[in-house]
């Protein structure tokens, strides 16, 4: 008897710690990075822009707040790069192939991440993520990133340690870009780079140099495109300044 009763407390117990053993930290809405702590592993996804009003992890279903997202109407872009002719379309093709691949890595090895994040530069918020943009009257994409303007030149440093995937370019729409992997499926997106002063392979650290704030691209005036990605799904990158104290919900 006493046997069945420690059996069945110790069943108890285990239970009990199974159904905690999962926590989700983040901001449950539209749009932001979700950490998932399932024992000693660790992981990383995000809630698109448009994400449903539920969501699966795993076992675990959740309800997702949704996000109201602005317009943003924007005058005085070159017409070529609203509406692109047939000869700029090889140049689009060949920007979606490099960013596509850059945005594909997922390296597990890589644990940067766990280091944390900071802003890239100083600078006025000109663009938020999400925003419905129309370009001279007419509608695109919601913005992919958040926009910080400031002077042509400024010194653009790198949100956190990790490795240079893509850099340079000139391409149609971000102009010359850096894209950094931080492991595990997570990269950080900086574009209309006047320069960079990174290339491909190279290993940085938080705060280090990687070019400087230009217009190059689809862009009517200096600033840096900010961006973040996991997995390939873009969320607002703001989402990475508290990766490592963002609440948690245990499950």
């Amino acid at each position: 008897m006493r046997t069945n009763l420690i059996y069945l407390m110790s069943s108890l117990f285990l239970f009990s710690s199974n159904a905690l053993a999962i926590e989700l930290c983040g901001n449950f809405a539209q749009g932001e990075l979700i950490v998932a702590k399932d024992g000693a592993k660790t992981s990383l996804f995000a809630l698109k822009r448009d994400e449903a009003e539920k969501y699966r992890y795993q076992n675990i279903v959740f309800d997702v707040a949704k996000t109201k997202w602005d317009l943003q109407s924007i005058k005085g872009v070159a017409q070529n790069k609203v509406t692109p002719s047939s000869t700029d379309q090889a140049e689009i093709k060949r920007e979606q192939k490099d960013v596509s691949l850059a945005l594909h890595t997922n390296d597990q090895s890589r644990q940067d991440w766990k280091k944390g994040f900071i802003l890239p530069l100083d600078g006025t918020i000109s663009g938020h993520f999400g925003n419905q943009r129309i370009f001279n009257g007419v509608p695109k994409s919601p913005h992919s990133g958040t926009d910080i303007a400031a002077l042509a030149g400024t010194p653009v440093k790198a949100s956190g340690d990790g490795k240079v995937l893509l850099s340079g370019g000139n391409y149609f729409y971000s102009g010359n870009m850096v894209i950094i992997d931080h492991g595990q499926g997570l990269q950080t997106i900086y574009a209309h780079l006047q320069e960079t002063s990174v290339k491909k392979g190279d290993e940085v650290k938080q705060g280090d140099i990687i070019g400087y704030v230009g217009q190059t691209g689809r862009a009517t005036g200096p600033h840096l495109h900010w961006g973040a990605s996991v997995h390939n799904i873009r969320f607002r990158p703001h989402s990475l300044l508290d990766i490592n104290t963002k609440s948690c919900r245990s499950y």
